[in-house]
């Protein structure tokens, strides 16, 4: 079973969606099977990606609806391991349509159950908000994985994410997880930044990625090439720090699995008693 990752954080401007492409687009790299499911009606990962606008392709509109299934929505990239969900605008609408629905928080969930096998990593790139697309994409992962700014205001915003982590947790999805939170447009010559880091590193200790990723002009403009960092520029720092975070969570995924292998321990067995001489 593949590890499902939603790149999730309620504040805008932080990164995730750069985090989603790039990771994603790093995992490939690595030879690993990746899919990127583009949750966000502004449809940036999908374009990141080099994919034009088009109203007719089925897109996670479409899977949420329950119109197509998650294979009919796959669309090769550039990259050789990368596959990609895309989105549409008219995915703003499934919050609206799906407010009576049945299971509408696990539509995702039921989506993507039949790639998980097929994918070492899903990567869900979540919109701005803690909607009912967010929803789905937490009720569909394992873990979440958060990109924030080294700033006081996002010390702030993470306690709601937090929050909705541990309702979801109780309600829908017992086994989520964070991956990790990593720090985006990073500036480490900054006091602010290193005091900001000082307090993540109290608060989620090794769940504070060691990898972060620096503000880069070459990171900034790939987007509008339709590339993701490695391919436009792949000797940027932005590409090395997202080559750097995936190779990280790599090593994480495997150190689970290979726990989970581990046999059980036997019990002892109860000392025998002897009789006492007489």
């Amino acid at each position: 079973m593949g590890r499902v990752i939603a790149v999730a954080n309620q504040k805008g401007g932080v990164g995730k969606t750069t985090t989603a492409i790039n990771l994603a687009s790093s995992f490939a790299a690595a030879e690993v099977n990746c899919l990127l499911v583009d949750c966000d009606p502004q449809s940036n990962a999908t374009s990141g990606l080099g994919l034009a606008k088009d109203p007719e392709r089925i897109s996670t509109y479409h899977l949420l609806m329950g119109a197509a299934s998650a294979e009919e929505a796959l669309q090769k990239t550039e990259l050789e391991q990368l596959w990609l969900i895309p989105s549409h605008k008219n995915l703003i609408g499934a919050n609206l349509e799906l407010v009576d629905a049945n299971q509408r928080e696990f539509r995702l969930r039921n989506a993507l159950a039949s790639l998980r096998e097929r994918y070492q990593f899903i990567v869900l790139d979540c919109p701005p908000a803690l909607d009912l697309l967010t929803l789905n994409a937490l009720v569909a992962a394992d873990t979440v994985l958060i990109p924030m700014q080294a700033e006081y205001f996002a010390l702030e915003g993470i306690s709601e994410l937090l929050d909705t982590i541990e309702r979801i947790r109780g309600s829908f999805n017992a086994d989520l997880g964070i991956e990790g939170v990593v720090l985006t447009m990073f500036d480490e010559r900054t006091n602010l930044a290193q005091q900001v880091t000082a307090e993540l590193r109290r608060f989620f200790a090794d769940k504070l990625c060691t990898t972060s990723i620096p503000r880069n002009i070459r990171l900034a403009e790939a987007p509008s090439h339709g590339k993701p960092a490695l391919m436009y520029d792949v000797r940027s720092r932005g590409a090395e720090s997202y080559i750097r975070l995936a190779k990280e969570i790599i090593a994480h995924y495997m150190a689970a699995q290979a726990a989970a292998e581990l046999p059980a321990p036997r019990e002892m067995p109860a000392p025998i008693e002897m009789d006492k001489p007489a």
